[in-house]
């Protein structure tokens, strides 16, 4: 923070000064340093007219000249040596300043500070963080864990998990996958009872609703060409699919479950596929971030991991 504070207190000392070009300060400082236009132009990578009248610009905004020049010399006048001692050593603080950022921007550390989803709040995704932490000791991670909106930019977030309909177009998206919900209970439940053949029997039964309100909820169906919005009830309702995958697999309603949460208990027969023709509509997966300019390595290597792990949350493409 010293660092940036002394920045901050530059830009205002030079704004004072009536916002001179740092540029034309910076070959100013250099020439002045190595005691040659030549050589400083060498050191600058430009040609030396072009040092010599970015110079005449400099003294000629402060009205002052700074260096006395001849054929064989050039020679700091009193006001170029005091102006040489007042900027030679704030140029230094910013080139220090563009280093840090630039390291910062190179290497794989700092802070990352992630929103997901409540149904990422559950073990293989805590595990792949913890995995990932230990590929890459120098980052720390802020973890978001809520289905409520999140302002990027407000709470500085560098990242985002996003199910389903990308609603904010500023955000970056890149896919990771699609992901599907099957109507599925229990033997148990279904035991004497009229399974359901269309999505408007689902009225007749108790579901166990994702995120429903007065434990009631639309679920959106879809069976070819067919789309159907039917409304449900049930004696539960959560935010969080662990515990709705936990109150269907016990049998207190029909749930519609993503099909990683139900594919292995349909094989063992525990849960049983109710009008296996409808499902839920196919759901993207994305990774967000607020920008696709200068992607810091902390944020490019999660993206790749996040890539790459083979989440049974979704499927990948």
């Amino acid at each position: 923070m010293i660092i940036w504070n002394y920045v901050e207190i530059l830009f205002q000392f030079w704004e004072y000064r009536g916002m001179a070009d740092l540029n034309d300060i910076a070959i100013f400082v250099k020439v002045a340093q190595l005691g040659s236009f030549s050589v400083a132009a060498r050191s600058l990578g430009m040609p030396i007219s072009t040092v010599s009248r970015r110079l005449s610009t400099l003294e000629k905004q402060l009205g002052v000249t700074l260096l006395q020049r001849t054929t064989r010399k050039m020679i700091l006048t009193a006001q170029g040596r005091a102006y040489f001692n007042e900027c030679s050593e704030p140029l230094n603080i910013l080139s220090d300043a563009e280093r840090v950022l630039a390291q910062t921007q190179k290497l794989a550390e700092g802070t990352l500070r992630i929103s997901v989803p409540v149904i990422l709040r559950e073990t293989s995704f805590l595990a792949f963080i913890s995995k990932f932490l230990e590929h890459y000791p120098r980052i720390k991670i802020d973890l978001f864990i809520t289905n409520e909106f999140v302002d990027f930019i407000a709470n500085n977030i560098d990242v985002g998990i996003r199910f389903g309909d990308m609603e904010d177009s500023t955000l970056i998206a890149k896919k990771l996958g699609t992901t599907i919900r099957y109507l599925v209970a229990t033997p148990d439940y279904l035991e004497g009872k009229e399974v359901p053949t269309e999505p408007e029997d689902l009225k007749k039964h108790s579901c166990v609703v994702f995120s429903g309100r007065n434990k009631e909820a639309e679920w959106a169906l879809m069976s070819g060409r067919r789309h159907v919005a039917v409304r449900v009830s049930g004696s539960i309702s959560s935010h969080d699919f662990n515990s709705v995958s936990f109150f269907t697999y016990h049998g207190h309603g029909i749930g519609l479950l993503p099909s990683t949460y139900c594919d292995e208990q349909i094989k063992k027969g525990s849960l049983v596929r109710i009008m296996p023709k409808w499902t839920s509509p196919f759901y993207s997966v994305h990774a967000v971030y607020p920008t696709r300019k200068f992607i810091p390595t902390k944020l490019h290597v999660f993206l790749e991991a996040l890539t790459a792990w083979r989440s049974p949350l979704w499927i990948k493409e």
